[in-house]
């Protein structure tokens, strides 16, 4: 049931976004009864919620290569074929829509996407790819935010060749300086 459930939210919100995503439109697209939706979940927003992070996480995962730059060069690369999408684009979308049921649980969302991305920085600082004093969400914000601001504003490419050129910009910046 969980699945078919956030399967209905995520299509609802890239078909029909904020507005069409109901507890009762979901639940009829799964084809279970609105109350199973609500014991499971017990409002629209743990539910909405539950569908963004479900669906991102598990189009997102954190790969580990070995090294900061393939990692980062991986996941954006992802995130890059996740924007092409309609999926993509409409939850980019959802993610700044206003909405003041969610707008107070973007944050701590947000945060915690942040902070599974900046896990491939920290370990590149912590193998010495990247300066001891390196920021991590700093770094992750430092490529995501292009990449995000092309798809919302300029619907401009963002494939691969776009990825490498920001991942080895962010990167420059974040290496350990050699002492002259």
């Amino acid at each position: 049931m969980r699945q078919a459930v956030l399967a209905a939210a995520v299509d609802l919100l890239t078909t029909q976004g904020l507005a069409g995503a109901t507890v009762a439109a979901v639940a009829r697209t799964a084809g279970v009864h609105e109350t199973s939706v609500y014991r499971r979940w017990g409002s629209r927003e743990n539910l909405i919620l539950d569908a963004l992070t479900s669906g991102l996480d598990t189009a997102l995962p954190i790969p580990d290569t070995g090294g900061v730059r393939d990692d980062l060069v991986c996941f954006f690369t992802a995130l890059a074929h996740l924007l092409d999408t309609a999926q993509g684009q409409a939850l980019l979308r959802l993610s700044v829509e206003r909405d003041d049921t969610l707008d107070d649980r973007r944050g701590p969302y947000w945060s915690e996407r942040l902070d599974r991305a900046a896990a491939m920085v920290q370990r590149g600082v912590e193998r010495g790819e990247l300066a001891a004093g390196a920021d991590p969400g700093l770094l992750v914000e430092a490529v995501s935010g292009p990449l995000f601001t092309r798809v919302l504003l300029s619907g401009a490419p963002v494939g691969p060749a776009y990825v490498e050129r920001l991942v080895d910009l962010a990167l420059n910046g974040a290496r350990p300086r050699r002492e002259p």
